[in-house]
This record gives structure tokens, C-alpha cells and sequence, in this order.
């Protein structure tokens, strides 16, 4: 224990740090290419039925748009993850986006038209 005249040594203060875990890094953009993949393979298969069935199809529409329009949605994120899965590859992931999105329209639509 120092006595009174002895002088006391200064520790010199420690500051406290928090390891980073790399904030400075930059996610890939490819889940942007896959959700707007997504959303222009929706307006291509919602197009379609216009093509094959001309202005019924627009009646039909008239009067179920809520469900297709629930579809937009759900399309852009079927791209979203289908981009993420395949870690951006374009020629697998183009492919099966736009086979998803149709096929899920064209269920959508079988559904509602009663086939």
C-alpha cells in the first residue's frame, strides 16, 4: 500500500471498441435484376390472356383484378429469391422466373375461370 509521499503511476485509459462485422461491404445487386424480372414477367403473363382471348378476357378481368392484382407482389419476390438461390446466374435464373410467374398466373387464372 504507497503511503502519502509516494506518487501514484496514471493508467492510461482503454477504449472500449466493438468488433465490426464488416458494415462497409456492399450486397450484390442481383436481387434488384431478380425482383424486376419478377415484375416484368407478371405484366407478360397478364398479357397473354388478352392475346389468346381478346375482349373477354377483359371482362373477366374487370371483375377478378383483385386477385391478379395480388399477384404482383408475389411475383416480384418469387424473382427476389430465385435471384438469391442462384447467386445472380442469369441463364438459370431468367428461365425459371418466368416459368414460375406464368405458371402461378395461369393457376390463378385456371382457378377463377373454373377449368
Amino acid at each position: 500500500m504507497p503511503n502519502a509521499i509516494q506518487s501514484k503511476q496514471v493508467v492510461p485509459a482503454k477504449f472500449i471498441t466493438v468488433p465490426s462485422n464488416d458494415s462497409n461491404v456492399e450486397e450484390p445487386g442481383y436481387g434488384f435484376v431478380g425482383a424486376m424480372a419478377g415484375f416484368i414477367f407478371y405484366w407478360l403473363a397478364f398479357s397473354v390472356p388478352f392475346f389468346i382471348y381478346g375482349a373477354n378476357a377483359l371482362f373477366f378481368m374487370l371483375y377478378t383484378w383483385p386477385f391478379f392484382l395480388a399477384l404482383i407482389p408475389v411475383s416480384v419476390l418469387i424473382g427476389l429469391i430465385f435471384s438469391v438461390l442462384m447467386n445472380g446466374r442469369l441463364l438459370w435464373m431468367i428461365p425459371c422466373i418466368g416459368i414460375a410467374v406464368f405458371c402461378l398466373f395461369w393457376l390463378v387464372f385456371a382457378l377463377l375461370t373454373g377449368w
